[in-house]
């Protein structure tokens, strides 16, 4: 992620300090430079204000100022302060305040009596990495709404294919990697009374179930070997001397890593169709 050099000249800097003669040295200089949207105050109330209306990339900070020192002026900055980023690059002529200005908040320190190379490059960096931040900070919600986005398409497509499915069919089965059913819609349990796990499952008796065993171990040998199948017709006998017949259709399914994660299908029984 680059920068350009006019997205630089066009960050919103505030001159804030007491001395009009390093005011206006400050904004001459940042104006020579190219920067274009340089604005200043010599009252320390107004900053945190002016903020709230302007949100400017970079404050230039005086910390000696009479009535509302530069340490004061970060507390105040800080509040309501949504990113936690409070983008100010403090001016002072007493070392001793340098370490406890970036422990208030400050990101970096310019000494009095200027260095104008200097105080020029602390500007600049600071600024690319403020607008930097802000341009992470937009792609990072850009991300986030379309990960909703597509989270929502999902969930409507679901539905529509769950609708689909149960239009079409009696029944909509899930199982998972170990062949336990984990989700079944439609009213197969009610109609028929029995669950789909009984279907695949090892542990099933097939001469209490009444299930085909032939054609039982057919469409275990299909999943097992993780293969879709498309109308594979399978049938039961009834205690009471009656026949079923049903036709069920599944796929396997797979995670983002290709894992193997259970089949999902569905099934009508025939027998009620004829």
């Amino acid at each position: 992620m680059m920068l350009s050099e006019s997205e630089i000249h066009s960050a919103s800097i505030l001159i804030v300090d007491d001395q009009e003669a390093n005011v206006t040295l400050l904004e001459q200089m940042l104006q020579a430079d190219g920067y274009t949207r340089v604005s200043s105050t010599m009252d320390p109330q107004e900053v945190c204000a002016l903020h709230r209306k302007h949100t400017y990339d970079l404050i230039l900070l005086d910390l000696q100022m009479p009535g509302m020192d530069g340490f004061q002026v970060m507390e105040g900055l800080k509040v309501g302060e949504e990113e936690g980023y409070i983008p100010v690059l403090v001016v002072t002529a007493q070392p001793g305040h340098k370490l406890r200005a970036l422990q208030t908040g400050a990101r970096d320190f310019i000494s009095k009596p200027f260095d104008l190379l200097e105080v020029k490059v602390r500007i600049r960096n600071m600024l690319e990495v403020r607008l930097l931040y802000r341009e992470l900070r937009k792609f990072n919600k850009m991300l986030e709404q379309m990960v909703r986005d597509r989270t929502a398409e999902l969930r409507e497509s679901e539905a529509r294919f769950r609708a689909l499915t149960e239009l079409a069919s009696d029944w909509y089965w899930e199982q998972d990697a170990n062949g336990n059913s984990t989700k079944v819609s439609g009213p197969v349990l009610e109609m028929l009374g029995i669950r789909v796990d009984a279907l695949d499952s090892e542990g099933s008796d097939v001469r209490e179930s009444g299930w085909n065993e032939v054609e039982r171990k057919l469409l275990q040998e299909r999943i097992a070997a993780r293969q879709p199948f498309l109308d594979f017709v399978f049938s039961r006998a009834n205690a009471n001397g009656s026949r079923q017949q049903f036709r069920v259709s599944g796929e396997p399914m797979f995670n983002q890593s290709a894992q193997f994660i259970g089949y999902r299908g569905i099934g009508v029984e025939l027998t009620a169709k004829s």
